[in-house]
């Protein structure tokens, strides 16, 4: 890592702060934090070429006034991606960005007065979205239904939770029925296109001046543009206060993009109910301290939950 970005070994250090899908350290120079470096699974979001698309989009979200993003660095050859090999031989994808002072939302004690500014900034990104043209070799993955919750899903299956004959017989029935919505949604520009996919308090830092930050676009890839509403209830659709969220997030939303439509919203807990599910999924595969205490206990019950909820009134979270 120093030799990729031209720091002086003796004066570095990098300690990990988690692993989930990627290894995520906090770069110290002279112990103050100075960057954030991500060591990407070989082959994981499609390797690289991927990777520095990733970094693409990132980069070009910046021209958006108003909104405030994470700065990655170049290497000193002027790439922002580079591969370091292993003794293995292995090839890691590795990129490094600006550390950001602040609070993760996730840790604080009420997020919900930050979800107006979440909604607003994603539709924001929305609208980039349509207007932007990818460059000749700009790759990102589809969250798709198959990659959400089909038979070999990206993260893991939901029906390998922890749920009894009667609870993944309502979870099925919840999954159909958002489904049968989602399916018919046609993949045009208005409804389908490149996303953050994971715009949730985890991946928003708020600074010590009160400024917003979003970080950790390593999901971002090409779905529904609603399914960013969806992402941003991830884990914690089944809590009293996720409605509370729901409506924060859409007025922010519809003060850039105008009024969600009765079918808008339809869709919208569709893709929460189908999201859900797909992070049901992913617990399963992943440690328990990889979210907030007592979270992940949750998961399985809440699910179930919100599937009881969904089948008897669809769009619940909004009401």
């Amino acid at each position: 890592v120093c030799a990729a970005w031209g720091i002086d070994h003796s004066r570095a250090a990098l300690n990990l702060i988690t692993v989930s899908e990627n290894a995520t350290f906090i770069l110290l120079l002279d112990g103050m934090a100075e960057g954030v470096v991500r060591v990407s699974q070989p082959g994981y979001v499609g390797g690289p070429q991927a990777v520095a698309s990733e970094i693409t989009w990132l980069n070009a979200l910046h021209d958006i006034d108003g909104v405030s993003l994470i700065n990655p660095v170049p290497t000193v050859r002027g790439t922002f991606v580079t591969g370091i090999r292993d003794k293995t031989g292995t090839v890691w994808t590795v990129v490094s960005t600006k550390f950001v002072e602040g609070t993760v939302l996730e840790d604080l004690d009420n997020p919900a007065p930050y979800y107006v500014t979440i909604g607003r900034w994603a539709a924001m990104f929305h609208e980039q979205s349509r207007r932007w043209e990818p460059p000749a070799g700009f790759t990102r993955f589809n969250w798709d239904l198959s990659n959400m919750v089909g038979p070999s899903p990206r993260w893991g299956r939901w029906e390998d939770a922890d749920l009894d004959s009667h609870e993944k017989e309502l979870c099925d029935a919840a999954l159909w029925k958002a489904m049968d919505v989602v399916i018919k949604i046609p993949r045009d520009k208005r409804s389908w296109g490149l996303i953050h996919a994971d715009l949730r308090p985890s991946n928003v830092i708020r600074g010590t001046d009160g400024q917003l930050t979003v970080i950790d676009f390593d999901d971002s890839g090409y779905s529904w543009f609603l399914y960013d509403y969806a992402a941003s209830l991830s884990f914690i659709e089944h809590e009293e206060y996720a409605p509370q969220l729901a409506s924060a997030w859409v007025s922010g939303y519809e003060s850039v993009a105008g009024a969600f439509s009765e079918a808008d919203l339809e869709t919208m807990s569709a893709l929460s109910m189908i999201r859900r599910l797909q992070m049901l999924g992913w617990t399963t595969n992943h440690r328990e301290d990889a979210l907030p205490p007592g979270l992940a206990r949750s998961q399985a019950s809440g699910s179930v939950l919100c599937a009881s909820r969904y089948v008897k009134d669809s769009p619940w979270p909004l009401r």
